[in-house]
């Protein structure tokens, strides 16, 4: 599983139990010829020794321990041919150890194509940093190399390897060894059972020349696929281009098609929510999606790899089938595009029509206005909104919106409840669009209570100091249900009861399409916008 989407420049190895074999040092009986107990690191125990005379003698001991392992061990398996790849792809290599300089030389003297001058740094506990490795250590290498330290590939057999790594920024490998029983729990990125796995970790990090995403990679990534639906005939694969279901029980599809364009750090979730919302307004389930994935120059195969595993985890929480699509590096984007296609079925019976609202149906709306575009600008404008005093409080709680972004529990809840005549959520354009478009699609006119419509409180704020306006603001989120005005009132204390805050605003007229607003003030004028407020901002930025 990939945790962060990394950039290669260096891989930096710890020496001893990772690029030599394990077992070289008895640590237990060095630490026991010292005098340090079982449970302390040697070299910190040796550092905090209160006499200089004693440390001296201390790490004269422990240099003859380490010459005498040095001239038994031997390289690792695959040791010298990952090195040597590293090598051939030009990318800077390092060591750091907790070793003496002494011991590693001695080391190399059993390796049969490898030097100290194949490594482009070394680091070591003679190095003027205690103890080793450290995150100061992995930043003196960083520094050494000209490159930032999470561009770093930190490749280790032992805790303070990992320790050093993640403290340091770095992406971290743990070499699977026999680690002590009472090891406390070691946090990594990556696990490799063979040190010949690692070249796929380095790969994932390098940028990806343009066109279809690697067969290999994409091979691999489809492994992981979560696939639990019988009706899938033909499932994703390499040199699978179609996808094929049976839907012999099934009466009605409903299809539904939605890009994903706007730069954002959770663009596989928008991906999934904003196609299956399409679909459970129209009473159906999502059942299968298809993307094309589209990706600028440079982009690597860790970038890559955490989208497609969004779009996975994401569908496979909705018990979406992801089935197939298409990957590409291209320089027709300059940030990642994704374009969902999502089928969804439902019986003909239950199928929902906006042509079915009738006047008098009352109009009601979940959650609140501009849930997504809130979310949106908390994630992609936070810099902006702290230098508006914006406080990291209501910034967190605007970036967790995006896990209410789906409307498919109000839906299913609405339908299962009866009385719905039409649904419609809330996109691009925000509440003033939608209503618009619900009223086109339904045929009839609608009339809205302004001063009923909720806002969250950092919505409201937030939007005020950008100077844009909530009700045009993107909204997926939110849904507008229309229903018989006899079970509007059930309808809204079965939303509640699950958690879903649903409002009246308004009520179908007998007229033609179009928006009548009031307030406790009087008619007002319903709101249009060209574009949405989120892209705007981002025309501004």
């Amino acid at each position: 599983m990939i945790k962060k989407p990394f950039l290669t420049k260096a891989v930096l190895f710890d020496f001893d139990g990772t690029l030599t074999k394990p077992g070289a040092i008895d640590f237990a009986v060095i630490k026991n010829a010292l005098g340090c107990p079982v449970d302390a690191p040697i070299l910190e125990y040796i550092a905090a020794l209160p006499d200089p005379h004693q440390r001296e003698n201390a790490y004269a001991a422990l240099h003859t321990f380490e010459a005498e392992a040095a001239e038994q061990s031997m390289p690792n398996d695959d040791a010298e041919s990952l090195l040597a790849h590293i090598r051939t792809l030009g990318i800077p290599v390092g060591l750091i150890s907790r070793n003496s300089l002494d011991a590693i030389k001695s080391s190399l003297h059993n390796f049969r194509d490898t030097a100290l001058g194949d490594f482009d740094v070394v680091i070591t506990r003679d190095d003027p940093i205690e103890p080793k490795p450290s995150p100061e250590g992995i930043l003196r290498a960083a520094e050494r190399l000209g490159i930032n330290a999470d561009q770093i590939i930190v490749v280790g057999d032992y805790i303070f390897d990992m320790q050093a790594g993640r403290r340091a920024g770095a992406v971290t490998v743990l070499l699977e060894t026999v680690l002590p029983v009472d090891m406390p729990e070691i946090d990594f990125d990556f696990k490799v059972a063979r040190l010949d796995d690692v070249k796929e970790i380095i790969q994932l990090g390098l940028p990806l020349p343009q066109g279809k995403l690697p067969n290999s990679l994409l091979d691999r990534f489809l492994e992981h696929l979560f696939i639990k639906d019988s009706a899938l005939l033909i499932a994703p694969g390499v040199g699978e281009d179609t996808a094929a279901t049976d839907i012999s029980e099934d009466e009605v599809l409903v299809l539904k098609s939605d890009p994903i364009t706007f730069a954002t750090d959770a663009v596989g979730q928008y991906a999934v929510l904003v196609n299956a919302n399409d679909i459970a307004t129209s009473g159906a389930k999502p059942r299968w999606f298809m993307t094309t994935l589209l990706f600028p120059p440079g982009s690597t195969g860790s970038s890559i790899w955490l989208t497609m595993d969004e779009l996975n985890r994401v569908a496979s929480k909705y018990d979406i089938t992801l089935c197939g699509g298409h990957t590409e590096i291209t320089d027709a984007v300059t940030r990642p595009v994704v374009i969902g296609s999502l089928v969804g079925t439902v019986t003909r019976k239950n199928l929902i029509d906006k042509s079915s609202m009738r006047p008098g149906d009352k109009v009601l709306m979940t959650k609140a206005v501009a849930v997504e575009g809130t979310a949106i600008i908390a994630r992609e404008f936070e810099g902006r909104l702290k230098a508006l005093n914006v406080s990291d409080e209501q910034i967190q709680s605007s970036r967790q919106l995006l896990d209410h972004v789906s409307i498919m529990e109000e839906a299913k809840l609405a339908v299962n409840i009866g009385g719905v005549s039409a649904m419609h959520d809330v996109t691009e354009g925000g509440l003033a669009t939608a209503l618009f478009e619900l009223s086109a699609a339904g045929g009839y006119g609608i009339s809205i209570d302004m001063d009923a419509i909720p806002v969250y409180p950092q919505t409201k704020h937030i939007c005020r100091l950008l100077d844009i306006s909530p009700l045009g603001l993107i909204g997926s989120g939110t849904l507008l249900i229309c229903c018989h005005p006899g079970q509007s009132m059930e309808m809204m204390d079965a939303l509640l009861k699950a958690g879903i805050r649903a409002t009246c605003i308004g009520e179908v007229l007998d007229q033609k399409a179009g928006i009548t607003a009031h307030t406790h003030d009087g008619p007002q004028t319903w709101p249009t916008f060209e574009v949405d407020e989120i892209a705007r901002l981002f025309h501004d930025h």
